[in-house]
């Protein structure tokens, strides 16, 4: 069994506003679909670090939930900044019980257990997106939430954010701040895209190491957290 994750899916079934009109995004969801189902057993997991669904509610939402349940593994959801069909934990879960969406959860003010590791984490949020200080110490306080929650169950946390904590020469502290206290190793972030993409951060920071997880920045394919 293995742990995996991708970001920024940008599904659309529901919704008129597909991803094909930009370079390199073309045929995307032939693309996921083929590369998840070579890369993903039905025992592993995957992380999908935000921006899901291009939706605007949860009735919209219907059609990309079928296709992510369609394919193999369990699915951990974090939310990302389009993914304006979120609502309270409580309805989204009852949605998932309504459809029979039984291999789907979200990660939101928790955590969850898979391949020997803590899934932890938030939508973040970075200053150079918008300074809005009152969201970004929301976000840094439920991802502090998240991993205390893998600590009490004992497990290592491994963070997926959909934000990037760092990028270039620029570091969003108020959420680094919450890695480095609870000696986060690993952190796992989407948001990125084409030129943006090529100032992201990638490597060891402060014992942490970063990864850039959107979809079209791994092949539309995703990436190997943990192997069990």
């Amino acid at each position: 069994m293995a742990l995996f994750a991708i970001a920024d899916l940008h599904l659309s079934f529901g919704v008129n506003k597909p991803m094909d009109v930009f370079p390199g995004w073309e045929n995307y969801t032939e693309h996921i679909e083929k590369n998840w189902r070579a890369t993903v057993t039905p025992g592993d997991s995957v992380v999908i670090a935000g921006d899901v669904s291009w939706a605007m509610s949860l009735e919209e939402l219907v059609p990309d939930f079928r296709f992510l349940e369609s394919l193999p593994g369990k699915k951990f959801i974090i939310k990302g900044n389009h993914d304006y069909w979120w609502s309270t934990i409580a309805k989204m879960n009852r949605f998932l019980n309504r459809e029979g969406f039984s291999t789907i959860s979200f990660i939101h003010n928790n955590a969850s257990i898979a391949e020997g590791v803590g899934v932890c984490g938030s939508r973040g949020w970075f200053k150079g997106s918008g300074d809005n200080c009152k969201i970004l110490l929301r976000e840094a306080g439920r991802l502090e939430t998240s991993i205390a929650a893998a600590e009490r169950e004992g497990m290592v946390p491994v963070v997926f954010l959909h934000y990037p904590p760092l990028h270039t020469n620029a570091i969003c502290t108020e959420i680094t701040d919450v890695l480095l206290r609870h000696k986060v190793q690993r952190c796992f972030y989407g948001h990125l895209h084409g030129r943006a993409a090529a100032g992201a951060f990638e490597g060891k920071w402060n014992g942490i190491r970063f990864r850039l997880i959107a979809c079209d920045h791994t092949g539309f394919t995703p990436v190997l957290v943990e192997n069990t």
